[in-house]
């Protein structure tokens, strides 16, 4: 019995160790989404980080990845930057698939 306990114990461990990974690399590529939008938006430096910083959480907050896209859609439009929605979420799956090697390196 307690070899089955044993694997039972390594795959609840690996799965929690799965979803830490998943999390941290989805708050990586809304990062990296958010300085790229940042960009776009003409802020720099402070202004971009903060953009950036509010759009991770208000995305952990709302458990919504379409939120995100949303909000950089919006903001977009707002301030007249021509960027298509599939442009924008090109984007999001570039800056995804390098946060998830940038978490998973050694």
């Amino acid at each position: 019995m307690s070899t089955f306990n044993g694997r039972e114990a390594a795959f609840e461990n690996k799965f929690a160790h799965d979803e830490e990974l998943q999390f941290k690399a989805l708050a990586r590529a809304n990062k990296l989404l958010g300085l790229w939008a940042a960009q776009q938006l003409g802020k720099s430096g402070a202004d971009a980080e903060e953009y950036a910083r509010s759009l991770v959480s208000n995305d952990i907050i709302a458990h919504l990845q379409s939120g995100i896209l949303d909000r950089v859609r919006k903001d977009f439009a707002a301030a007249g930057v021509a960027k298509s929605e599939h442009q924008i979420e090109r984007h999001l799956e570039e800056f995804r698939a390098q946060a998830t090697k940038d978490v998973k390196k050694p």
